[in-house]
């Protein structure tokens, strides 16, 4: 199929590892006259916000809400916890833990960093053993990355938080579930988090512009300390103003009752069928991509992340030349690629507002685009993804009749 017009027929197929989809029920949740910001129907919207979003991050403790992307919420996570010249843990699992250690260094943090080869998730017997190497408890917080969204590895938080434990530190748990918040099964009051980080762009399926801080009680004590400077991003004066429902400074207030419309759509289907659903489909995408006989980049099984797949193109091979023609003729995005990987994989997004139908067509989609780039594949990738879901879904229907 070659584009003939200037105009692309179709809704466009967005599979980036985010933003998302924005579903039309949160589209017409946004879509509304505004409101005062220190009105009292306003105060109602932000209580129930922030109550809402507890459920998500499965946290009995409170959730800052920040009218920035994950990289505002990544830098409020640092400068409320540590002060200068504060060592801390960081892991190269790909792009993104590379950034938080370079924003670290530019808040004046000294980072220590685990290096990976970026195809495999956080070691947590690493982790342990760096900080049992830590005598003198030197190293303030331990910052991971649930998800690496520059390649599709997810990691096991809780056996980091049973590492830190385990070398009986008292540094913090920082981590990033910014890819990974309402797609993957993420427990933070169980799993012992200190400080998360989340972005209301992927699997919360708004647009960008919202981020998230879930705390503990130790990371509260900690902000008490700190010596980081910070204004816009003051835990303290945002807890105080939510308490009333509001905010120290003017909020995204139509975000806001999109997320609350966000948060009741995931509910209505209910999260562990939300969770389902991406393994379901994440799964269906690596057999078609194995079918065709690309690489994926991450090679842990274990580690294979629900909300996007990384592929790894054949040498001689350009992929984002791949990306620009399957767009142009397609009308599909995928997720560029980064540093060491950059210009050999792309990233196949399957998060947020996503369904078997919609991606069934991605992968119809990609095997066209890979032949017509000239990328040697096995045909039938598409179709064993669909068998793939033929079998799990029947299987699911059977296991209901029982």
């Amino acid at each position: 199929m070659v584009k003939n017009s200037s105009r692309a027929v179709g809704r466009h197929a967005l599979h980036i590892p985010g933003p998302t989809p924005v579903p039309d029920r949160v589209l017409r949740a946004i879509d509304q006259p505004m409101i005062d910001h220190r009105g009292p129907e306003f105060a109602k919207v932000t209580k129930k916000a922030l109550e809402g979003i507890k459920t998500i991050f499965k946290t009995n403790h409170p959730v800052i809400i920040f009218t920035a992307t994950g990289t505002g919420a990544w830098e409020a996570a640092l400068t409320n916890t540590l002060s200068p010249g504060d060592k801390v843990l960081t892991v190269e699992t790909g792009q993104f833990g590379l950034l938080w250690k370079k924003m670290a260094e530019k808040l004046g943090l000294k980072p220590e960093v685990v290096e990976t080869d970026w195809r495999h998730g956080v070691d947590p017997n690493e982790v342990e053993k760096r900080l049992r190497a830590d005598k003198n408890k030197e190293i303030k917080a331990v910052c991971v990355l649930h998800n690496e969204t520059s390649t599709g590895a997810l990691s096991d938080i809780a056996g980091v938080r049973k590492a830190i434990d385990a070398a009986g530190h008292p540094a913090l748990l920082l981590v990033d579930t910014i890819s990974s918040l309402a797609s993957a099964d993420y427990r933070h009051d169980e799993w012992g988090v200190d400080v998360a980080v989340g972005g209301a762009q992927k699997g919360l399926m708004l647009p960008p512009g919202m981020s998230f801080n879930a705390l503990s009680p130790k990371a509260l004590d900690a902000s008490k300390t700190s010596k980081l400077p910070k204004s816009f991003f003051s835990w303290d004066d945002m807890l105080n103003m939510n308490k009333s429902g509001y905010f120290p400074y003017t909020p995204g207030t139509l975000m806001l009752f999109g997320l609350n419309e966000g948060i009741a759509m995931l509910h209505e289907e209910g999260l562990d069928n939300v969770f389902a659903r991406h393994n379901r489909l994440a799964e269906a995408t690596r057999r078609a991509v194995k079918h065709w006989g690309l690489d994926i980049i991450c090679q842990d099984p274990k580690c294979y992340s629900p909300t996007l797949t990384a592929v790894l193109l054949p040498d001689g091979h350009d992929a984002d030349a791949f990306r620009a023609l399957a767009l142009e003729n397609f009308n599909i995005s995928y997720g560029a690629s980064f540093g060491r990987f950059a210009g050999k994989m792309f990233r196949i997004g399957h998060l947020g507002d996503v369904n078997e139908t919609s991606m069934i067509g991605a992968l119809g989609a990609t095997e066209l685009a890979l032949q017509m780039a000239g990328v040697p594949i096995k045909k039938g990738g598409a179709q064993a993804g669909m068998d793939y879901l033929l079998s799990d879904m029947s299987s699911g229907a059977r296991k209901a009749a029982e």
